[in-house]
C-alpha cells in the first residue's frame, strides 16, 4: 500500500469515528443522564426522584477529633475550659473555617507568585514529512524530531492590576482568617450557654425536690389534722393538688435536664445519647459587675470584633479588585525568552534556537467587556463598603443591648435573693402557724408555691447573669478561648463539684 493509499484509509476511519460520535451525541443529548441505572432526573415536576437502590447515605468524613471513649474516665469531672476544649477541637464548623483560611492562604500566595517570572521546560516529539521531497522524486519525506527547551515569560509592568490582584488576595486571606476567629467565639459562646443551661436546669431540680419534699411535708400535716377532726378534708384534697402540681414540675425538670443534657454533648461534638454527667455547682454572683462602660466596649469591639473585621478586610478586597479592572483596560509589558535544541533522525548535528521579545500589549477593543467589568467591580466594592457599615452599625447595637441585658441580669439577681428570703421566711412562718393549728392550709400552700418560685426564680437569676456576661464578651469580640471572660476575670465559673 503506497503513502496515498495509507492517507485515504486514515481518513475513511476518521469519518467514521466523527459519525459514531456524532450519533452517540445526538442520543445523549435527547434526555437526561442516567445516574445508577435511573434516570438523572424525575420526569415531571410534580413527581419525586427515584434513587437508584444502591445509592448509600454519604458517610462522615470523620469522627470527632477527641472521640468520647478518650475522655470516658473524666466526663462526670470536667471543667468548663475541658469541655470548650473539647468542643473547638470537635467543631465542624471551625474545621471548615479552618479549611477556608488555608484555602485562602493558597490564592494568597498563588497572586504573589505572579510576581516573579515563569519558566516552563518543554520536550517536543513530532513526526512529519517534507512536501518538497514528494515532489522532487527523493524518499518519503518523513522523518522524527526530538529536543527539550525552555520558555522565560515575565509581566514587567501592568499599571497596578497584578499589584490589585494581590492585595485582594491578601484581604481575602485575612477576611478568612478573622471569620476563624469569629466562628471559634461563636462556637465557645454556644458550648458555654449550654454548660450555664444543664447547670441551672440541674439546680432546678434541686430546687423542685426541695419543693416537692416540702409539699409532702404540708400533706403529712394535713392529713394528721384531719384525723384530730382540726382540718377538714378540703385541706388534704388541696395539699394533695398542690403536691401533685410540685410533681409535674419536678418530672418537667427532669426532663429539661436530659434535654440540656445531650444539648450539651451536641455542643461538644458528641452524640445526644452519649452517656455521661457533670456536677455543677453554681457558685454565688459577684455582683460587682463589668467595670467598662459601654462606650468602652463599643470602641474596643470595633477594633478587636473579628466578624467586623473580616467583612473590613472584604471592602478593602473588593476596593483592591478594582484597580485590577481598571489596570486590565491598560497597556501592559512584558519580556520573553526561549531556547530549544532539536535532533532529527539522520542528522548528527543538533539545532540550537533561542529567541527574546519585549511585547506591549495595548487592549484596543472587547466588546466593552473590561468597562463593564470595571463598572461591577466599582459597584462590588461600594456595596462592601455600605455592607461593612452597616455591620459595624449592628455591632454597636449588639454591645448596647448586650451591656444592657447584663445590667438587667444583675440588678435580676439582686432582687432574686431578696425574693427568695422573704419567700422562704414567709413558708417558714405559715408551716408553723399551720402546724399549731392557727394558720390555713391555704396560705401554707400560697407560701410554699411562692418558696418554689423563687428558688427558680433565682437559678434562672444567675444564670442570666452567667450567659448574658458570655454573651457582652462575645459581642465586645473578648470571649476567651477556654470560656474565660477578660470583662470580669475575678468571677468564677459555676466549675464542677469535685
Amino acid at each position: 500500500m503506497n503513502d496515498r493509499s495509507q492517507v485515504s484509509a486514515v481518513r475513511g476511519a476518521a469519518v467514521h469515528v466523527a459519525a459514531v460520535l456524532a450519533l452517540l451525541a445526538a442520543g445523549c443529548a435527547s434526555g437526561p443522564p442516567r445516574v445508577g441505572g435511573v434516570a438523572g432526573v424525575s420526569p415531571a415536576p410534580d413527581t419525586p426522584w427515584i434513587p437508584p437502590a444502591s445509592t448509600a447515605a454519604a458517610a462522615s468524613p470523620s469522627g470527632p477529633a477527641i472521640p468520647p471513649e478518650a475522655v470516658a474516665e473524666r466526663l462526670a469531672n470536667l471543667t468548663l475550659a475541658e469541655v470548650v476544649d473539647i468542643a473547638l477541637a470537635n467543631s465542624p464548623a471551625t474545621r471548615e473555617a479552618w479549611a477556608n483560611a488555608r484555602a485562602a492562604a493558597g490564592g494568597y500566595g498563588s497572586a504573589k507568585g505572579t510576581r516573579l517570572p515563569s519558566l516552563d521546560g518543554t520536550a517536543t516529539l513530532a513526526r512529519g514529512n517534507s512536501a518538497q521531497a514528494r515532489t522532487t522524486g527523493g524518499a518519503s519525506g518523513w522523518s522524527t524530531t526530538y529536543g527539550p527547551g525552555a520558555v522565560l515569560s515575565w509581566q514587567l509592568l501592568d499599571f497596578g492590576g497584578r499589584a490589585g490582584r494581590v492585595e485582594a488576595a491578601k484581604q481575602s486571606l485575612l477576611a478568612a482568617d478573622w471569620t476563624h476567629n469569629a466562628v471559634i467565639q461563636d462556637a465557645v459562646l454556644d458550648v458555654v450557654t449550654a454548660f450555664y443551661r444543664y447547670g441551672g436546669a440541674k439546680a432546678i431540680l434541686v430546687a423542685n425536690r426541695a419543693s416537692w419534699a416540702e409539699a409532702d411535708s404540708s400533706l403529712a400535716a394535713a392529713e394528721a389534722r384531719h384525723e384530730v377532726g382540726l382540718a377538714t378534708i378540703a385541706d388534704v384534697l388541696q395539699a394533695r393538688t398542690a403536691r401533685a402540681q410540685v410533681k409535674l414540675d419536678l418530672q418537667a425538670t427532669e426532663g429539661q435536664v436530659r434535654t440540656t443534657r445531650g444539648a450539651l454533648a451536641v455542643s461538644m461534638g458528641y452524640p445526644a445519647n452519649v452517656p455521661y454527667d457533670i456536677e455543677i455547682g453554681v457558685p454565688d454572683v459577684p455582683v460587682d459587675g463589668v467595670a467598662l462602660a459601654v462606650d468602652e466596649l463599643i470602641a474596643g469591639a470595633v477594633a478587636a470584633r473579628p466578624d467586623l473585621r473580616a467583612a473590613q478586610s472584604q471592602a478593602l478586597a473588593a476596593a483592591a479588585r478594582v484597580r485590577s479592572a481598571r489596570a486590565d483596560l491598560l497597556p501592559s509589558l512584558s519580556v520573553s525568552g526561549s531556547a530549544v535544541r532539536t535532533w532529527t533522525d539522520g542528522v548528527d548535528d543538533p539545532v540550537d534556537r533561542t529567541s527574546g521579545a519585549l511585547t506591549l500589549s495595548i487592549p484596543l477593543f472587547g466588546g466593552f467587556s473590561g468597562r463593564h467589568e470595571l463598572a461591577r467591580a466599582r459597584a462590588e466594592a461600594d456595596a462592601a463598603a455600605e455592607r461593612a457599615r452597616g455591620f459595624e452599625q449592628r455591632v454597636v447595637y449588639e454591645i448596647f443591648v448586650a451591656h444592657s441585658d447584663f445590667l438587667t441580669a444583675t440588678e435580676r439577681v439582686r432582687t432574686a435573693d431578696e425574693l427568695l428570703a422573704s419567700a422562704a421566711a414567709s413558708e417558714e412562718v405559715a408551716l408553723g402557724r399551720y402546724r399549731e393549728g392557727v394558720g390555713d392550709i391555704l396560705d401554707l400552700l400560697s407560701a410554699q408555691r411562692a418558696l418554689a418560685s423563687a428558688r427558680a426564680q433565682q437559678v434562672n437569676a444567675r444564670l442570666d447573669w452567667f450567659t448574658s456576661l458570655a454573651q457582652l464578651a462575645r459581642d465586645a469580640g473578648v470571649l476567651g478561648l477556654r470560656g474565660a471572660n477578660p470583662l470580669a476575670p475575678d468571677n468564677l465559673h459555676p466549675e464542677v463539684t469535685r
